[in-house]
């Protein structure tokens, strides 16, 4: 082998590690770039480019971290207070559980089984304007002295649930599209954040196909 054919292999081989080199800085100056255009308001990527989602995504989504909320009716307590998972929610009002109450909590357990070894990423929550103790399962006989109470249900049918009350004004503010439509619940990020909505209407396949897309490309 030449001196020049020697010379010219060591270019070669310079403007390899060259260019590999500079993919990682090309990757960040176009996520960079990307990032830019979104945030200023250039380029709106669910219209462009859609999404796979089912759940309807809350938009803007709704910080719950700095609200006071009571746990159990009783204790202050803040969302950043709880564990960081993702979090199911169902909203309740007012002093009785019905039925589409009751669906949702069953819907949402049987969701938070199937998904396996991701469970304990996900926690549960009731979100009410009153405690579980003085609400009443909308199957309850009026006419007996003791009816079946919710928070007795709780215990026995969806243990590892959390309990969480505000004041109905507030509550309002937070999930408004229940007033208005109690059928669906919603999806809390492990940031605190009121990211989606679900409908009762999804099939539990799609609403695990959602939560297993949000938990694989989060880090929490």
């Amino acid at each position: 082998m030449t001196q020049d054919d020697s010379a010219l292999q060591q270019r070669h081989a310079r403007r390899v590690l060259l260019l590999i080199a500079g993919i990682p800085v090309v990757m960040m100056l176009a996520a960079t770039v990307l990032w830019w255009t979104v945030e200023a308001g250039y380029l709106n990527v669910v219209d462009r480019f859609g999404t796979a989602n089912h759940g309807a995504l809350v938009t803007p989504p709704r910080s719950v971290s700095e609200i006071v909320f009571r746990h159990e009716g009783a204790a202050e307590v803040l969302w950043r207070d709880l564990p960081v998972k993702w979090r199911l929610v169902v909203v309740q009002r007012g002093d009785t559980c019905d039925t589409v109450c009751q669906n949702q909590l069953y819907q949402t357990r049987q969701i938070h089984a199937a998904l396996g070894k991701d469970f304990n990423r996900i926690g549960r929550v009731l979100l009410g304007d009153a405690p579980p103790g003085g609400v009443v399962l909308a199957d309850s006989d009026p006419t007996q002295s003791k009816q079946r109470m919710l928070a007795g249900w709780l215990a026995r049918e969806h243990q590892g649930l959390t309990s969480l009350t505000l004041p109905a004004a507030i509550l309002d503010e937070l999930v408004p599209e229940v007033s208005a439509s109690p059928m669906q619940w919603y999806v809390v990020d492990p940031a605190g954040w009121v990211m989606m909505r679900m409908s009762d209407d999804l099939h539990y396949k799609d609403v695990i196909s959602d939560l297993r897309f949000l938990l694989k490309h989060s880090g929490a």
